[in-house]
């Protein structure tokens, strides 16, 4: 049986609008930067033009070189609106109230943007509710301004959906606090946090409770009728094989591989029922498991700066040895060797692979 290849995953090109805004604002043309990694006017206007989340962040990096702003995320984040985020977004601004609208956003973010490794939740209570945005970490130049975009970009959202200015009232961040910390405050009517758990911000009752004044109930619920659709299209798996390798990448945790038994529990199934299922499908569980793993390594190690070490916590291993040996088995070179090929081959110009920037997940 053949195996899907595993990706970080990818995004909307409509995320690229804001950065071109901020861009602008900051007194740069964006077109030369964009069509260095084959974001012309015509690829940007595709419908359902995907990019992939390492390319964004490299794109992000070079903008930040280039204007010399290291809170461009945030700036991005204020030029952020919900059309950006197609069909979902689209909905989500059609929804009775703000707290309507960030569920219906966060349910059917798979829409819009796919993150292997996890994704965002709207985690609500009497008081309010966590709008939660899972990001890659360790976090370095290459992906902090991911989540500066995302968790200003849904106050912004709001606030331009609401006609008025929407806080959070509490804002967790997961990196230190940056240079350019003290932007962030605007943003939270309550000291930020960092160095925290998650990254995630916080909305009263009173903010969830704002009604939508476009807030149409036919044009809503037919809108949420095409994104159930279009989820279940999406999520639709062929095999268990696929289900299990889907189910991987948020298991995989530091230090600490899943097992048969943790899978199982997942999918709801006797132990045994799983391990009969794979064997009909002509695969092992292992095999999954090792086959998930080589990918993502092969995706952190050619995509991301990450240390062998951080990327061994990412996956799973014990340590960065039990790791570098993992690799040489699994390919015949060191995890050194794969990055330094890698690095030659990606000295052509950048336009060149930009065939990679349209695989989604």
């Amino acid at each position: 049986m053949a195996r899907p290849r595993v990706r970080l995953g990818d995004l909307s090109v409509g995320f690229v609008q804001p950065l071109g805004q901020a861009l602008k604002h900051l007194g740069y043309d964006p077109a030369p930067l964009l069509r260095r990694y084959g974001l012309d006017a015509s690829r940007l206007a595709e419908a359902g033009a995907r990019l992939s989340i390492p390319r964004y962040m490299h794109l992000g990096h070079a903008a930040i070189e280039l204007c010399g702003e290291p809170a461009l995320g945030l700036r991005m984040g204020r030029a952020s609106r919900l059309a950006q985020a197609g069909l979902a977004g689209v909905t989500a601004a059609q929804a009775p109230t703000l707290g309507e609208a960030a569920r219906t956003l966060l349910r059917f973010e798979p829409l819009y943007a796919a993150n292997y490794r996890g994704q965002s939740s709207f985690l609500e209570d009497r008081q309010g509710a966590w709008l939660r945005f899972y990001s890659i970490s360790p976090y370095n130049d290459y992906n902090r301004f991911v989540v500066d975009s995302l968790l200003a970009g849904w106050l912004a959202q709001l606030s331009h959906l609401a006609g008025v200015p929407v806080q959070a009232e509490r804002m967790d961040i997961e990196f230190e606090a940056p240079s350019y910390a003290a932007q962030y405050q605007p943003l939270c009517a309550n000291p930020v946090q960092f160095a925290a758990a998650n990254n995630q911000l916080r909305l009263d009752r009173a903010t969830l409770e704002l009604p939508n004044p476009q807030h149409c109930p036919s044009t809503w619920h037919h809108l949420l009728q095409l994104c159930e659709a279009e989820l279940a299209q999406r999520t639709r798996v062929r095999s268990l094989g696929e289900r299990i390798t889907h189910l991987l990448g948020p298991l995989l945790n530091g230090g600490q591989e899943p097992d048969l038994e943790a899978v199982a529990r997942h999918l709801q199934l006797p132990t045994w029922t799983l391990r009969r299922k794979l064997a009909e499908e002509g695969t092992r569980f292992r095999n999954l498991l090792n086959d998930t793993r080589r990918d993502l390594a092969e995706t952190y190690i050619r995509d991301t700066q990450l240390a062998f070490g951080e990327i061994a916590y990412l996956l799973g291993f014990a340590s960065a040895e039990a790791f570098q040996r993992a690799f040489k088995r699994w390919t015949g070179i060191t995890p050194g060797a794969f990055r330094r090929n890698q690095r030659r081959e990606g000295q052509s110009s950048v336009a060149s692979s930009a065939g990679s920037i349209g695989s989604s997940s």
